[in-house]
């Protein structure tokens, strides 16, 4: 129980630190962008404080909307999806926690994550898969294991991680094509030796961006993700069930159409399918050490 505390209040203050480096970043790319491209001289520090402002507070309140929306979520059906809206309900009331929004989504892999700022403000997003393969006893452990991202806070930490580290890899992209066709507002005399120093270091970040995003991800997921499965399994009593779907997770062959670069970090089991990595560079933890963990409580 002092791990999960501990936990709550580490996300709650990463989420701050996250919000931070989003704004540093955001503003040097605004003002690399303002050097090369048209100009915008003293003004360009401005600009790039306030779309860092706006930006920040943007991916804060309505990043879980922009996540929902990129995973072509819609809304639970009450007729249709009675036994899901039940479940989630009976597993907030158990876990203390306000009934989230309810979101399914239109693919037969079996997956699911959590989004939100807090547990007042959150949803939980299951696939039609997930609902056709798993048995109730499995659908309920992986609605407990996102459950306790909701309670853990984990949803705000990676919500904001997904909309303010994409956004910043874009204007990266868009920086780095730029300078890289000549796109520029300034002529190569007037910038000099200190010009082509920025240049070189536009050039770097924009190449590294993609990188910093990748690193956020895995910093955030894999010891998020063993917490989760275990306060999930003392939430239903019946780790076995969550170890189950883990288990169908691991031997479905069907890839998530609708999930991202971005979102996968969010998602219970990563999305991408057949793809040969690293543990070292993947998003979540080995699915068979989470279910031998299970297995052991």
């Amino acid at each position: 129980m002092t791990e999960l505390y501990n936990q709550i209040s580490s996300n709650k203050w990463k989420s701050y630190l996250i919000v931070l480096f989003f704004f540093l970043l955001v503003g040097a790319v605004v003002w690399l962008a303002g050097y090369f491209f048209a100009g915008f001289g003293s003004f360009s520090i401005g600009f790039a404080g306030v779309l860092a402002i706006i930006m920040a507070l943007g991916g804060y309140y309505w990043g879980d909307k922009v996540v929902l929306s990129m995973s072509h979520a819609r809304p639970a059906d009450e007729k249709e999806h009675l036994f899901l809206l039940n479940t989630v309900e009976g597993l907030s009331i158990a876990a203390g926690l306000p009934k989230p929004k309810v979101y399914v989504i239109e693919d037969e892999a079996i997956n699911a994550f959590a989004t939100g700022r807090n547990p007042k403000n959150s949803s939980i997003a299951v696939t039609t898969g997930a609902l056709r393969k798993l048995n109730r006893v499995e659908l309920e452990g992986v609605i407990a294991h996102e459950m306790s991202h909701v309670k853990n806070y984990d949803i705000r930490l990676a919500t904001l991680a997904v909309v303010m580290v994409g956004f910043v890899a874009i204007l990266g992209d868009l920086l780095f094509r730029g300078m890289l066709f000549g796109a520029t507002g300034r002529r190569d005399e007037d910038r000099g030796n200190a010009g082509a120093v920025i240049m070189i270091v536009g050039i770097l970040f924009a190449i590294l961006a993609p990188i910093a995003v990748k690193l956020l991800q895995l910093a955030l997921s894999r010891k998020r993700e063993y917490l989760a499965d275990a306060t999930g399994a003392l939430l239903t009593r019946h780790p076995a069930g969550l170890a189950s779907a883990l288990e169908k997770i691991g031997h479905d062959t069907n890839q998530l159409k609708t999930a991202s670069e971005a979102t996968a970090t969010l998602y219970i089991a990563n999305p991408f399918k057949n793809v040969s990595a690293s543990r070292l560079l993947s998003t979540h933890p080995p699915l068979e050490d989470r279910i031998a963990r299970l297995h052991k409580m």
